[in-house]
This record gives structure tokens, sequence and C-alpha cells, in this order.
């Protein structure tokens, strides 16, 4: 007899009534966020965006002679040049902070990390054969998933315009370009991976992922293939094909993605840094914070127990060096 475990049944069916009017002030909810967003915005763009424009413009001359370098350097090979923008340099990034990450893991220290443990009783001592399978999982995706993809992305990319061309674009486009991209991943991933969490495709695909419960900063790639495709690769890839974008561009996208992905699953909540709550929660309970930004899960009320709990308060930016255990701590377990 198959035993289902309490954190992987579905969710009580919400009424009609009542679900029309969570999503109509969801709706209200979100037109209020995004229309003082845009007038936030409005207000401060003459001034935020021109200070940035300013610094853009006076290095501009400096990257764009770096950028005439490094296309020469690849004598006109772009899909070499490509594949250096797109895989290369966000793979560095992507294991420049694991490998620390992943050393802090193994050894458990400097407990001035460690302090900022999100669930500080699991992974002590980690497994290290189950981080071993991960690692070499994550590079297999790398090689034999990613690559051929961006070989493929590449094609695509020509087709829509010229990937490397030798000037790079302007602040305010690429400031324009990574907020559609951002909008657009998390769409993608936010249906894609309810998508997965569905029984008949959890217990094949996504089950994988979530064998990590208290995850690490490697497992953020740590996928079945069809999940790496369509979760991992599709959300931040289909951006730049819409957007014909330049390969500078791309990479810092990919570069971008890949860091607060692994910031997401590090397990550390640490100060200065992006709240890892919300993704972590996910891989505690399962069926909650589903999205990156959130505001899907709001809509979707998937993460209304999330907001009841101790994590959700937690759920900021730490602006000093007090773990959030600590000045926000569980309330006491109730004695059997």
């Amino acid at each position: 007899m198959q035993v289902v475990s309490e954190n992987c049944r579905p969710p009580v069916p919400v009424p009609v009534r009542e679900g029309r009017s969570q999503v109509w002030d969801s709706l209200k909810k979100a037109a209020f966020v995004l229309g003082s967003g845009l007038f936030v915005f409005a207000a401060f763009r003459n001034s935020v965006t021109w200070h940035l424009q300013r610094f853009w413009g006076a290095s501009g001359d400096f990257w764009q002679a770096q950028w005439g370098k490094l296309h020469n350097l690849f004598a006109g090979n772009e899909l070499a040049l490509f594949c250096f923008g797109t895989l290369v340099i966000p793979a560095i990034v992507f294991w420049f902070f694991n490998i620390i990450l992943l050393m802090i893991d193994v050894s458990g220290k400097p407990s001035i990390i460690t302090r900022y443990k999100i669930q500080p009783d699991k992974n002590k001592p980690i497994d290290t054969v189950k981080l071993r399978h991960a690692v070499l999982t994550v590079l297999f995706n790398e090689v034999f998933i990613s690559g051929p993809m961006v070989l493929a992305m590449y094609r695509v990319m020509q087709w829509r315009g010229n990937p490397c061309g030798t000037e790079l674009p302007t602040f305010h486009w690429v400031l324009l370009e990574f907020s559609i991209f951002s909008i657009i991943e998390e769409i993608l991933f936010y249906y894609s991976h309810r998508l997965f969490h569905h029984p008949s495709l959890y217990k094949h695909i996504h089950k994988k992922h979530h064998e990590w419960t208290a995850p690490v900063g490697v497992v953020s790639l740590y996928a079945h293939p069809i999940e790496h495709v369509f979760s991992n690769m599709m959300p931040s890839v289909v951006g730049p094909v819409i957007m014909g974008s330049h390969v500078a561009t791309t990479m810092m996208w990919f570069s971008l993605a890949l860091w607060t992905t692994t910031i997401s699953h590090c397990g550390y909540h640490l100060p200065f840094l992006p709240s890892p709550e919300f993704h972590d929660f996910h891989h505690l309970k399962f069926n909650q914070c589903f999205g990156v930004l959130g505001f899907l899960d709001h809509l979707h009320g998937t993460d209304t127990i999330f907001k009841q709990t101790k994590a959700y308060e937690r759920h900021i930016l730490l602006l000093n060096l007090t773990p959030l255990t600590e000045s926000i701590p569980d309330p006491p377990k109730k004695k059997e």
C-alpha cells in the first residue's frame, strides 16, 4: 500500500465564489502595487536612472573597448563567443559561489556563517554521498542539457538578429530587458513548477529535486533532465530569445539567475543578501511558494500557509549581523 506524506497531500479545494473573490482581491492589490511602483519609477526616473546612465556612459568606452578585444580574440567565431558568454561565464559564477558553500556545508565551519542557517537541525553532518551524487547530476545537466540548449538558442538568436554584435546595448535598454526577463521567468517558472507537482509527474520527475528538504546551494540545478529543460532553463532562455538580446546582456542575465537561485537554495539567510526563506519553505512544506518573485503565489493563494509562519516574518533583507532565527525565534515547542 502506498503511503502518502501529509505534506504531499493536495490542498483543500477552495469554493468557487471564495476563489473568485481571492482572485479579484489579488488583482486589485497587484494593480495597486504595480501602479504605485510605476508612479515611483516615473517620479525618480529622471534622477536615479540619469545618475546610473552617467556612470554607465562614463565607463561605456572602457567596456566597449574590452568587448572589442574579446570579439577580436574569438576571430569572428561568434558561436564560440556566444557559448563563452552564455555557458562558460555563468558556470564560473555558479561554481565560484557553490564551491565556497560546499566547503562550509561539509565542514560545518566557520560558525560566523553557519549561525545564519535557516534549518539549523538539518544536514548536521551533511550526507557526503548524497551531496556527491547531487554535484555529479548538476555537472551532467550543465554539459549535456544546458550545452545543447544554448547551441539551439544561438541558432534562434541568429534568426532574430545579431546576438554577438560589435556594439554593446545602452543602459536603459538593458534595464528594460531585465525587467521583461524577470516577468517572463516568473510566469514560466511558476506554472511549470506547479505542473511538475502534479502527482502523475511529481513521482517521476520533480521528486528528485525534493530529495533535499533542507536544500544547499548546488541543489538549485539538481533536477531530472526534463525538469532542467522546462523549469531551470526555459524560464531564463525565453526572455533573451523574445527580445533578441545581445550576448553580453544574456551573459549578465544567466549569471544573475544562477546567483539568485543559488542564494534561494543555499540554506543560509545571510546579511545583505536576498532572502532565501521563500524557497526554503517550499522545500520544507512542498505545496507552498512555487514562484520566484511571489506575486503569482499571492494571486493563486499558494503562499497562505507561508504567511502564517515565522519564516514569512523573516522573509526580509537582513540589514544587521543578528541572525533572524535569534531576533525572530520560533515559538517554543509544546511539551508532550
